[in-house]
């Protein structure tokens, strides 16, 4: 039989052959996974360590966009504005069955609209250069209906259709992991690290670890440890220098999700200049429609971040500003909040929308390396930058980054998005294979939403699923699709899960009142708190 390389136990059991790791990573989301593989594909003994999931923090909770970033070139940010259409590009090409060519429509309400727009979105295509995805145009008021058949017409000139990516975040970010194992790394999700290593003189060499299923302990010695925490990098850095200044600003992100018929078409609405100077999307999703984001600076931060009251209403309010077909508080489905690890700014005049969204690597005295800032689209760049700086610093042997053409695991061209698995590109065949073996795997979990069984069986199999948050958040996104399907089906999924896990009625019930517990939070009647 075959070894299964996503194996939990498996992949444990490698870790007493490694007396020294090359380069540990703390962390399992966009930037955490990226270094990984950029590691691991240089050729480096790679260890990754996750505290709970694969992209459970931010990385599951952005407006699933590949983007350039329209607003960032209003700002004059053309060199961030560049890398990040390359990478868009690059990204496109390596996980195909992830990201998707999605055309974006500004409606124009004033007579210069048009104008100014398609001259930005040249700009936007120009830098996009042989990777661009499509050239931006201008289209009259009947076109511009016809092509969004809910929006408020009153006023309308007409509007600027424009290309991007779109993409499923967290899928992206279970398949990178199998990307690094396939690589030669180890990823260990749900494996907490506690404390840094320090040897006498102060320099970090490896790090306290412990297994969160088990409660064992683990210590890992490296010769270099880099932190990718994100809105979690100042507690690492505060283990090894408990006076470290303060290297992040959370600044808070929140979406709707409604039904795909108060946005029917195949085009996404991009709200260039809210009331208060934001940029707003609405962009269809797997059948659904998200509507976000905000934009606001907290000072603390959590795993499951909650929605303002009045972040809801700006959303609400500003999505109505240009619908025919109005939504209400009662239209939401699933509503969700995600923390940026924006670089704090120098001094206290910056706002968020002024914090550099470009990523900054930080080198410690102690060695450690904080890769901090960016956001999905340049994930690989990202990481690039960190490990080139590791050998810069002569912490690791030259190694040229071998991640541009790589194929990322499940990557196939997909032209056809109906069925709902394509998002798992060439592993829809094994799920095809599961079903064969038992027919019941090919019953749905539940009649609002397309997912199998088979998808649990082999989230837990194959994706490294270890609870029901893992598959019905990041494996299947039936949290985030709608929050109340996905705790209809938590009892059921729970019993697939401990049985392919060998867990006991205990664990069962435990992990349904837990995921009930946290999934409440997603629906708006229990989800919202005041600031």
């Amino acid at each position: 039989m075959k070894t299964n390389i996503f194996n939990r136990e498996q992949l444990i059991s490698q870790l007493p052959g490694v007396k020294k790791w090359d380069v540990i990573v703390i962390g399992g989301g966009a930037s955490g996974l990226g270094v990984a593989v950029d590691s691991a594909t240089r050729g480096y003994k790679t260890l990754l360590l996750e505290q709970v999931d694969y992209a459970k923090g931010t990385s599951s909770r952005s407006t699933k966009l590949v983007h350039g970033g329209v607003r960032y070139l209003a700002q004059g940010n053309i060199d961030l504005v560049r890398e990040a259409l390359h990478e868009r590009g690059l990204l496109e090409k390596n996980a195909p069955h992830l990201v998707k060519n999605q055309s974006f429509v500004i409606p124009n309400y004033r007579w210069w609209e048009g104008i100014y727009y398609t001259i930005g979105l040249k700009a936007y295509d120009f830098l996009a250069g042989k990777l661009s995805l499509g050239k931006s145009t201008h289209i009259n008021k009947t076109n511009t209906v016809e092509r969004l058949s809910t929006l408020r017409q009153k006023g309308l000139y007409g509007g600027v259709v424009y290309k991007d990516g779109q993409f499923d975040d967290s899928r992206l970010a279970v398949n990178l992991a199998q990307t690094a194992i396939e690589q030669g790394a180890t990823l260990l999700n749900h494996f907490k690290v506690t404390g840094l290593a320090q040897d006498t003189s102060g320099k970090i060499t490896g790090v306290e670890a412990l297994d969160t299923e088990t409660n064992t302990s683990y210590s890992f010695d490296a010769n270099l440890v880099i932190n990718a925490t994100g809105v979690f990098s100042d507690e690492i850095l505060k283990m090894q220098n408990k006076d470290a200044r303060k290297s992040i600003v959370p600044s808070q992100g929140v979406h709707l999700v409604f039904d795909k018929s108060f946005l029917p078409g195949e085009d996404a609405i991009m709200i260039p200049k809210t009331d208060d100077g934001r940029v707003l999307f609405a962009v269809p999703w797997h059948d659904k429609v998200i509507v976000g984001t905000t934009d606001t600076n907290l000072d603390d931060h959590s795993l499951e971040p909650q929605a303002q009251e009045q972040e809801i209403e700006f959303i609400l309010q500003t999505f109505n500003n240009y619908l025919d077909k109005k939504v209400t508080r009662a239209d939401v489905r699933s509503i969700y909040a995600g923390l940026r690890p924006l670089a704090a700014p120098k001094d206290s005049s910056e706002k968020t929308k002024e914090i550099s969204r470009s990523h900054k690597v930080i080198v410690s005295e102690s060695g450690l390396l904080t890769i901090t800032g960016g956001k999905w689209t340049t994930y690989r760049r990202m990481a690039q930058d960190t490990i080139d700086k590791a050998i810069s610093l002569k912490r690791l042997p030259k190694q040229p980054c071998r991640t541009k053409d790589l194929k990322i695991h499940g990557a196939k061209p997909t032209e056809d998005r109906n069925d709902h698995k394509y998002i798992y590109g060439t592993d829809q065949k094994g799920i095809a294979d599961l079903i064969k073996e038992d027919a019941s795997l090919g019953e749905k979990l539940h009649p609002r939403l397309p997912f199998l069984k088979a998808e649990v069986v082999w989230a837990a199999r194959y994706e490294m699923a270890r609870t029901v948050d893992d598959v019905l958040a990041r494996r299947v996104r039936a949290l985030f699709l709608d929050a109340h399907a996905a705790i209809d089906m938590t009892p059921e999924v729970a019993q697939i899960l401990a049985k392919e896990l060998n867990r006991d009625e205990a664990w069962r019930i435990e992990q349904v009142e837990k995921f009930t517990k946290l999934a409440n939070h997603y629906c708006i009647e229990s989800n919202t708190v005041t600031a």
